[in-house]
């Protein structure tokens, strides 16, 4: 199996670039393990779902279907931030009850680097999600989230860099759009019921090992791994030899057997 190649492309929406996703199927007759890859990119346009086929080939490889996918992001004329991007990967989850192959759906999880580690823990939160709020009519469940150098506290991450790209996802400040603060972000919506493995560097010069760091403390069935030194830069998640990627196959294959 060639690790870099990319899975069977399905559109779960009407956009026929932002709306898709990969499926990468394991060998064997199923009904498979779903893991969730959403990649990260600072939310915005530049960097897609083809940076996560490296370890979609490896967790495919260890018995797992990876549905690789994509969503619209801020810039450009995607039209992805708050709440289009959110509904997305919304979307693109449920959609797995329309695809043909044989998945067990009871078995779902999630895995997310940097911004995309943000919007796998908000995806596993969906059921905590008030009513009417982007994305909480949910038809597929998560059982178990993955979050690697995520930007797991939007507050803090906006805190120190206002104006920044959590500005841009989000269509404001938390001082201007605190309600959808609330809505979108992974340690408002903490703790889970569910199993939480965070990966983060703790020199990551990118994203702070702090938004890692403070999500833990927020309770739940959280664990914390850093990795030291530069085996733990930020992009080393995506590399599916790496230290940083070294934790997360087997700790899914466990959670999702």
């Amino acid at each position: 199996m060639d690790v870099l190649r990319p899975g069977r492309s399905y559109r779960y929406g009407d956009d026929d670039r932002a709306q898709r996703a990969e499926l990468h199927m394991p060998r064997g007759t199923g009904p498979h393990p779903v893991v969730v890859a959403i990649h990260g990119g600072s939310w915005s346009v530049g960097v897609s779902k083809v940076v996560m086929r490296g370890v979609a080939g490896v967790l495919a490889r260890a018995g797992m279907a990876v549905w690789n996918i994509e969503y619209r992001r801020v810039g450009g004329d995607e039209g992805g931030g708050w709440p289009a991007t959110f509904l997305d990967v919304a979307a693109a989850i449920d959609h797995l009850r329309q695809l043909p192959e044989a998945l067990d759906l009871s078995r779902v999880a999630v895995y997310g680097h940097s911004a995309g580690g943000q919007l796998a823990l908000w995806a596993a939160s969906r059921s905590h999600l008030p009513p009417g709020a982007p994305g909480a009519q949910l038809a597929v469940e998560v059982i178990a989230a993955v979050s690697a150098a995520g930007v797991n506290d939007l507050a803090q991450a906006w805190r120190e860099t206002p104006g920044g790209a959590v500005e841009r996802l989000m269509g404001g400040g938390l001082d201007t759009v605190a309600d959808r603060y609330a809505l979108a972000d992974p340690i408002a919506l903490a703790p889970l019921e569910i199993p939480v493995l965070l990966v983060h560097g703790s020199d990551d010069a990118t994203v702070s090992v702090r938004r890692s760091r403070n999500y833990a403390l927020a309770g739940g069935h959280v664990e914390l791994v850093e990795i030291a030194g530069p085996a733990g830069a930020h992009r080393s998640h995506v590399l599916p030899w790496s230290a940083s990627f070294a934790p997360v196959a087997p700790w899914l294959k466990r959670r999702l057997s």
